[in-house]
């Protein structure tokens, strides 16, 4: 089967280079049809691409698309949309190291339940053993919102009540139906994408993969937590989250962004659900924890002027 795979790049050359080869190395499980959408890149990502790849670029398995200027998750992602000839679509991140057997056995999988909407894989962070708990994710309801965030969950953990966030009452190794998987690796039929009208445009960056799912599960879809295949996800990289050296107004930026996907989210799915006084409660403890988060990264960088330890 042909499965149309796109990757978006911000300033990841090197990881975005590793993460196609990868794929290559794995091509004999599907026709695959590859675009690189470049977010505007200043680290020479384009020109190294098309240097790395121009054989592949050459026999039109592989199109990079470079943007003038940094048009987010969402947009980026849409982009190939018209020209996407696979029968499914893959949206994977830059910052993913595709394993044997991913392409095939996701794919096989959803192939054999046309009642599958969406679907992710195991994703093993770089340790190669801890599982990224963002893989599996129950939908961040006010209720589910509030236990994670208060680490109810971490107090009971194993329990369905308090630990549904990231699923921690379901072992890492079953095959389950969610309400939640990440942008990382996310399979999905093009005719289900086309039926819910692909990504929100309204997300730059993150909330965009909750809201697809959201689109999916409520015309009727499944989405599967389907951990027999896996990647390596180096969480944080693609969006210039991990690692050291990080400026602080963009780790102040990061946070803002976060905030607006979360209020954009409630707003838009979950607002006409509650009554008013719960709304602005949300909106309330969204603006909190953001202003913790910042003032997180603030005494963190004083404490590192000053040559201490927080």
């Amino acid at each position: 089967m042909r499965i149309s795979i796109i990757i978006v790049s911000f300033n990841t050359k090197d990881i975005t280079i590793a993460c196609i080869k990868s794929l290559l190395a794995v091509s004999e499980e599907a026709e695959m049809q590859i675009f690189v959408v470049d977010n505007n890149s200043t680290d020479g990502s384009v020109a190294a691409l098309k240097e790395q790849f121009a054989a592949e670029i050459s026999a039109h398995g592989l199109r990079i698309i470079a943007n003038g200027e940094n048009l987010g998750f969402s947009k980026a992602n849409n982009m190939p949309r018209r020209d996407c000839a696979g029968e499914y679509i893959l949206f994977l991140n830059s910052d993913t190291i595709v394993r044997k057997g991913a392409i095939a056995k996701t794919s096989e999988y959803m192939r054999r339940h046309p009642d599958v909407g969406a679907l992710s894989c195991r994703l093993v962070l770089a340790d190669g053993k801890n599982l990224d708990r963002d893989a599996r994710r129950a939908m961040p309801t006010p209720w589910v919102a509030l236990s994670h965030f208060s680490h109810l969950d971490r107090i009971f953990k194993g329990t369905k009540i308090f630990d549904r966030y990231w699923y921690g009452y379901v072992p890492e190794d079953k095959i389950q139906e969610v309400e939640v998987i990440q942008g990382a690796f996310f399979l999905a039929p093009k005719k289900v994408l086309d039926e819910v009208g692909w990504f929100d445009e309204d997300y730059f960056l993150d909330g965009e993969d909750i809201d697809l799912c959201w689109k999916i599960k409520n015309a009727g879809y499944k989405i599967i937590y389907y951990p027999e295949a896996y990647i390596t996800h180096l969480k944080g990289s693609s969006k210039g989250k991990s690692g050291r050296g990080i400026p602080y107004k963009e780790r102040l930026k990061y946070v803002s962004r976060g905030a607006v996907s979360m209020k954009t989210f409630y707003r838009k799915r979950l607002w006409k659900r509650a009554n008013p006084f719960l709304n602005y409660c949300v909106i309330a403890a969204i603006n909190l924890l953001v202003f913790l988060r910042i003032a997180k990264i603030t005494a963190q960088r004083l404490f590192a002027s000053r040559g201490l330890k927080p």
